[in-house]
């Protein structure tokens, strides 16, 4: 078989396969050189979906005309110039490889007016046939023109979807970018119509676009993150675990300014909701990592989706503990009061707090809590068969689930506040509070390794084998003791004490894996957590037992001060709130 040299017009196509899947792509490519040229605005024209056009014009710092021949050939760039800059690219782009990909595959023209010169100019390529240059009159800036993408490729055409699916594409991604770029004005049309505008300014205010691009109950269901630490940066919005999706459509995360997918961070992410969210239920989320440019590679992928760590472990771990801490502080009530929402206020106790029960948390003991806490209120008896709270006076500081005032059917606790009616699942309450006090005292103890009288082989892969080894101090921190004993088999002596009842075998394997695929595994601490949730569900008070006042507003204090309390172990919410503007509503009071 003779060895041919491929022509430049068939290595450009071969290139668009990898960089220019559908008409986003192209989208993508383009208006992220716009944004390396400086641009401030964006205008964005479409039709059938991009399929028959692709305009972007914007008002960055432009081409010189003698650049433009360049500026579609390949692996032309000047956003480069050496290994260096390669190991430390901060622009969108740097490849050299979108432009002439694209020309190859469509009836393209580019226009621009480079900002030191008078005049434009353009150049048209038809399927990868370059023309002359000709004078233009255009203004300081860039216009891109993609017409009939893939005309001369039939069979990548084929594979394009319908026209309002090839739109839904371009305007999900075009929302990702409003999200990282509030400065920038994004302007749309489709089919001569305008379709979309996103207001750029420098003064923006992030939370604004937030509810502009995924809604106002998003923006108001969010948890404000800003953490640095070992020379990394994670900001952005977390949805409140009350707030989740039956879907990862709401799932966004920028490394670097750049939109990106990563099993490992998606995988941390998950990782911290796992004690909080319903079973199934995806997160929301707008993140933003920093770090430095240097420890992270953006030449993986042709198309710029993926990245890789230098040190994968540490940010993992540094997402993990990151977000976990922010959602241990969805306290119940947190919402309803200025310093127990702030995450600095709420790294000690609650100052609602009261002395805390024993982990078995008896309805009882909560009764004494609350008298010690509240002896000076005078309760008398009630027509509930409780006991009647006192007011509290004018000036006296009323906690963010105020105080109980009655019991529905033996399910919720009904209690009032400043601003209205506070609704508690007494059951799904008490069962977090419980689960959390018993994972804490869990904790302070840390995982006890129990000897198996018979040493148990384990056949692994031989990948696994090298990595048990590898990490046995870690493993030892989980609670196994294992050793390696053969190219694909591993000898366990003991385990972790409180699931030396299960499938241990199948544990370590997961565990192993998790190890290899992200560096770390919480596989044992959230076994160890289910049994802990069981215990606390088993333990909570249940359905219909008839709680006086003085225990209702116990357990209302202690959901003010345990972590988590805002969802049962489960993920169901414990709460809700309704405002007398709310309950006004219900009776057309003020219509």
């Amino acid at each position: 078989m003779t060895i041919r040299q491929l022509p430049d017009t068939l290595i450009n196509q071969i290139a668009a396969g990898e960089v220019v899947e559908r008409p986003a792509s192209v989208v993508k490519e383009l208006v992220e050189n716009a944004l390396d040229a400086g641009a401030r605005r964006i205008d964005i024209d479409l039709e059938e979906g991009g399929a028959r056009l692709i305009r972007i014009r914007d008002d960055g710092e432009g081409i010189a005309a003698g650049d433009l021949p360049l500026a579609i050939a390949r692996h032309a760039t000047s956003k480069i110039t050496s290994l260096d800059d390669l190991e430390s690219v901060s622009t969108l782009g740097f490849r050299g490889e979108a432009l002439p990909s694209i020309a190859s595959v469509s009836r393209f023209m580019l226009a621009s007016r480079h900002v030191s010169s008078e005049h434009g100019a353009a150049l048209q390529v038809d399927g990868g046939r370059v023309g002359d240059i000709t004078p233009r009159n255009h203004p300081r800036g860039t216009t891109v023109e993609v017409r009939d993408l893939f005309f001369n490729v039939p069979a990548r055409r084929k594979f394009m979807r319908a026209e309002r699916t090839e739109l839904g594409h371009i305007e999900e991604w075009l929302r990702s970018l409003a999200l990282a770029r509030p400065d920038v004005e994004l302007r749309v049309s489709h089919n001569n119509k305008p379709t979309r505008r996103y207001r750029g300014d420098a003064m923006f205010a992030s939370t604004e676009r937030l509810t502009e691009t995924l809604g106002a109950e998003f923006g108001g269901n969010t948890l404000r993150i800003d953490h640095s630490a070992a020379g990394l940066r994670l900001h952005g919005w977390i949805a409140r675990p009350v707030y989740n999706r039956a879907s990862a459509d709401q799932q966004y995360l920028y490394v670097n300014g750049r939109g990106i997918r990563d099993r490992s961070v998606s995988h941390a992410i998950k990782q911290a909701y796992s004690d909080v969210l319903f079973h199934g239920r995806q997160p929301a989320y707008v993140l933003f990592l920093e770090l430095d440019p240097r420890a992270v590679d953006v030449n993986v992928h042709p198309a710029k989706h993926e990245v890789r760590f230098r040190e994968s472990r540490l940010i993992h771990d540094f997402v993990y503990r990151t977000l976990q801490e922010a959602l241990a502080d969805t306290r119940a009530g947190a919402a309803m009061d200025a310093s127990v929402a702030s995450p600095a206020s709420m790294a000690g106790p609650s100052r609602w707090a009261m002395p805390q029960p024993d982990l078995a948390l008896r309805i009882d003991e909560l009764r004494s809590g609350y008298a010690a806490l509240h002896g000076s209120r005078s309760d008398g008896p009630s027509s509930t068969g409780g006991d009647q709270p006192s007011q509290p006076d004018a000036d006296e500081a009323v906690p963010p689930l105020g105080y109980a005032i009655a019991q529905l059917h033996g399910i919720y606790i009904l209690a009032e506040n400043r601003e209205g009616l506070i609704v508690v699942d007494m059951h799904a309450a008490h069962e977090r509070i419980g689960y959390e006090k018993l994972k804490t005292a869990h904790d302070s103890v840390g995982l006890r390794v129990q000897p198996l009288l018979v040493p148990q082989s384990i056949a692994v892969s031989e990948r696994d084998a090298d990595c048990a080894e590898r990490e046995s101090r870690t493993l030892a921190l989980l609670g196994f003791d294992v050793s390696r004993a053969g190219v694909q088999s591993l000898l366990l002596r003991g385990v972790p004490a409180l699931l030396a009842e299960g499938d241990v075998a199948t544990l370590l394997r997961d565990v192993l894996a998790d190890l290899r695929e992200h560096g770390g595994s919480r596989r044992v601490t959230d076994a160890r957590d289910g049994l802990l949730s069981t215990m606390a569900c088993h333990a909570a008070v249940r359905a219909h037992r008839r709680l006086s006042i003085a225990e209702m507003n116990a357990l209302l204090r202690e959901m003010e001060a345990t972590l988590r309390s805002g969802q049962c172990n489960h993920g169901r919410p414990t709460w809700a709130h309704f405002t007398l503007g709310d309950i006004d509503s219900w009776f057309l009071r003020g219509r």
